[in-house]
């Protein structure tokens, strides 16, 4: 493990990064074990008006392929928490992912609700889940972790401090889990970007609906004035910006509707000033289709 399309993967061919292309912006070098992301942390990446990193779990899948064409047509590069049972299974193209230059994280091995488990079924859970992706990409992949479901615990958060593992929520998501067009996805999605200035966004690289939605997205973001920011594995903790005050997690009161059981997460408050960009990320219940409030996630 270093610091620094279906089966059939083989690397796209890299264009010219002329202007036309979105590019990448800049890199944030990530070490020590922060906690990252609005939808479930009190704090997240140290990001500029308008930067946007782009993050896909899940995968590999036979759709996977499809989204690195895209990234490699526009020059520009994202971040893939792994499933361990995928990685085995189609380690081709998790070794494309990493010669392509994307960042490669983890996210268990076979998808539990890790909050759910005895801590010590979570964890080997955990284990062998990086042990599969760290085997898959070669020893490349790095120790970025996401949880299922952002289902943590005090103790899991606490061990994977001790590993050094930076854990990675969101900011805001594109709700791919649920069925929509590509079209109404990248209208939901560039809705929510433009409200809250940019962020850690999550999406599915195992959903045909998002893989057909991506050329389109980066050129949504090139057009709008929309930054790329890659995230790699680093020596120290980044720079982080706190949450305003008031805030609670989103992704706690989600996992108490869906009544999964296990420790909850720990106290958290943010004593920034009151504002309302969490407020207007949120969908509302009653909008139209891009605006409905998310059904359950059942494959974060």
């Amino acid at each position: 493990m270093t610091v620094a399309g279906a089966e059939t993967a083989g690397a796209a061919q890299t264009p010219s990064c002329g202007p036309e292309a979105l590019g990448v912006s800049r890199t944030i070098a990530i070490g020590g074990s922060p906690h990252v992301g609005f939808k479930t942390y009190p704090q997240t990446l140290d990001l500029k008006d308008h930067e946007v990193v782009l993050t896909f779990d899940d995968g590999p899948a036979a759709t996977t392929s499809r989204v690195l064409d895209a990234l490699a047509a526009q020059c520009a590069k994202a971040s893939f928490f792994l499933i361990g049972r995928n990685a085995a299974g189609m380690p081709r193209v998790v070794q494309r992912e990493i010669a392509e230059g994307h960042t490669v994280g983890h996210h268990s091995n076979s998808h539990p609700m890790l909050r759910s488990l005895p801590f010590a079924k979570a964890m080997a859970n955990i284990d062998d889940g990086v042990a599969s992706v760290d085997k898959a990409a070669g020893g490349k992949d790095s120790k970025f972790f996401r949880f299922p479901g952002f289902a943590d615990s005090p103790a899991l958060l606490e061990a994977l401090d001790r590993k050094g593992m930076p854990v990675f929520g969101a900011d805001l998501w594109a709700s791919d889990w649920n069925v929509m067009t590509p079209q109404e996805e990248l209208e939901l999605l560039m809705g929510r970007l433009r409200r809250a200035g940019g962020g850690i966004v999550l999406l599915h690289d195992t959903h045909k609906q998002t893989a057909d939605m991506i050329p389109a997205l980066l050129a949504a973001l090139k057009a709008e004035g929309f930054h790329l920011v890659h995230i790699v594995p680093g020596a120290s903790p980044p720079a982080l910006k706190q949450a305003p005050a008031g805030w609670t997690s989103e992704t706690d009161a989600t996992l108490q509707k869906m009544s999964v059981s296990g420790a909850t997460k720990r106290a958290r408050t943010a004593p920034a000033p009151m504002g309302d960009a969490l407020q207007d990320n949120a969908p509302k219940a009653d909008a139209p289709i891009q605006e409905q409030k998310d059904s359950a996630p059942p494959k974060i």
